[in-house]
């Protein structure tokens, strides 16, 4: 067999809710087939001999919260007027209680209620692989395992955390919520997460994404939400833009501020993010808890591990669990992270306290930063163009636990293409960056003969990223690099804070 897929799942019982939800997906289906959680990844079976006397790998039934096991906390909120710490109050206007308490709880583990278990279990476990072909094709010594998300009904990560955010606002009787989205992986996965709670969803997407990707843009609007390009002129804040730059492609900092100033003007509405917060990366962990239990089923240890990162939700889902056991000397691999050389905020921006929006709407954040003004080249990694790194993921990088490199979109989706012809799976653009590095390493094991085991993260799938690929392969990819002057501008408006 050429491809190894590693996937031990056992369904979490049948809990209460579940034949609601369960009968809500389902029923569009003719052919009587079994739920995702009961079949093999890519209709493979795992080796008998793999699960001989193996537990089966099980949802995880807590969050990890990687802030407990740190020797130093991480620097607080600030409140953007007074510069004192954010208090709980200071966020009510944005988000429900239980998010509230999520974003500053210092507890190591968090329940994840029966509710949304359930709802994960339409796809989790998610399968991890070996790319044995892909292996074969760079000749390589280096065995490289993937954990693939994009099983879920959005085809990537991001319902990790639109499940439970939307739960949580509905239990507080929130009728709305609002959103920005890139690639649009983060909007239709909460519009989904909405159309199975029953609340209302809009989505801000940023006008590259908007234009390059039209069926991300269906999808939400098949699950109910209403789309807006951002910047709009729905909004003071996309107002401002667009009188500045009628034609601009707009960012995630620029769509968050439109959605923002929606929900702080509306009572009945909420506002929920997709990355870069506590509680997002928090609700990211079952991606790094299963995968944990299921290299030991198979009795393997990473000595490297890699993601892509924009805001940083995939990369931390996957590494926070790996850095719990580095910190308690089990294990000790490298952690990589990898982002587009257009939006190299680790590797190229300054830690600092800065806003996570354009407009200046949200609390400061100490955090690697290109400045809140900064607005990427349209690279096709939609997701990734993001001017800051959340800052959990800025602290461990300042604490030295993990590494950052940046890579251009053509060797990206170079990589993909290698992936997409052994492995038979199309990746997203974002995961292309960890593929790419992935392949870099590989191939530099093939040069020294060392056989490591690289762990890489596959977020999602590329089928609605297409017209991306096209270009690559008409030849009509360029490669978007950041230019100096421009961050320097940028970083020309980061608000002096000294704390």
């Amino acid at each position: 067999m050429a491809t190894d897929s590693i996937f031990f799942g056992n369904p979490v019982p049948r809990l209460a809710t579940r034949g609601r939800v369960e009968k809500q997906w389902l029923r569009h289906f003719s052919v009587k087939t079994k739920p995702m959680y009961l079949r093999l990844s890519n209709g493979y079976r795992a080796r008998a001999a793999l699960a001989a006397d193996l537990k089966a790998v099980e949802i995880p039934r807590q969050w990890y919260n990687l802030i407990a096991d740190l020797p130093v906390k991480p620097p607080p909120y600030l409140h953007p007027k007074t510069l004192e710490p954010v208090k709980p109050e200071d966020l009510s206007a944005l988000f429900p209680d239980e998010l509230i308490k999520q974003e500053a709880s210092t507890e190591k583990f968090i329940d994840i209620p029966d509710e949304v278990l359930d709802v994960y279990s339409l796809w989790r476990p998610t399968p991890l692989i070996r790319a044995k072909r892909l292996e074969k094709l760079l000749d390589t010594p280096a065995r490289i395992y993937y954990k693939y998300e994009g099983n879920s009904p959005a085809g990537s990560h991001k319902p990790n955390t639109a499940i439970p955010q939307v739960w949580y606002n509905a239990q507080q009787g929130i009728k709305n919520v609002v959103t920005e989205t890139g690639a649009g992986q983060w909007g239709s996965s909460l519009a989904f997460a909405c159309s199975l709670f029953g609340l209302g969803c809009e989505v801000w997407q940023v006008r590259a994404s908007y234009d390059q990707k039209p069926y991300r843009r269906l999808m939400m609007q098949t699950w109910g939400a209403k789309v807006h390009p951002s910047p709009s002129n729905i909004t003071e804040a996309g107002r401002k833009i667009l009188q500045m730059d009628p034609s601009s492609p707009g960012s995630l900092g620029i769509a968050i501020s439109e959605a923002v100033e929606v929900a702080a003007t509306n009572a009945d509405t909420k506002y929920c993010l997709g990355s870069v917060l506590n509680h997002v990366l928090l609700h990211q962990t079952v991606i790094g808890e299963e995968c944990l239990k299921q290299m030991e089923a198979i009795g393997e240890t990473p000595d490297l591990i890699i993601g892509c990162t924009g805001g940083g939700s995939n990369f931390a889902g996957l590494s926070f669990p790996f850095i719990r056991e580095k910190l308690n000397g089990k294990i000790n691999p490298i952690i990589r992270a990898v982002e587009p050389t257009a939006c190299p905020s680790l590797t190229k921006g300054v830690y600092a306290y800065d806003y996570g929006d354009t407009a200046g709407m949200t609390p400061l954040m100490k955090m690697h930063t290109l400045g809140h003004d900064f607005i990427p080249d349209p690279i096709h990694a939609g997701g990734l163009r993001y001017h800051g790194m959340a800052p959990l993921i800025s602290h461990v990088y300042e604490l030295g636990y993990m590494e950052a490199i940046a890579i251009p979109q053509t060797e990206c989706f170079q990589g993909a293409i290698q992936f997409a012809r052994s492995e038979g799976l199309i990746p997203a653009p974002e995961p292309t960056h960890a593929i790419a590095a992935t392949i870099r390493e590989a191939l530099r094991c093939r040069e020294t003969g060392e056989s490591k085991v690289i762990l890489t993260a596959m977020c999602g799938h590329g089928h609605f990223d297409l017209p991306s690929y096209e270009k690559y392969l008409q030849g009509n990819m360029v490669d978007l690099s950041f230019s100096e002057e421009k961050i320097q501008a940028s970083l020309a408006s980061v608000p002096q804070v000294f704390a």
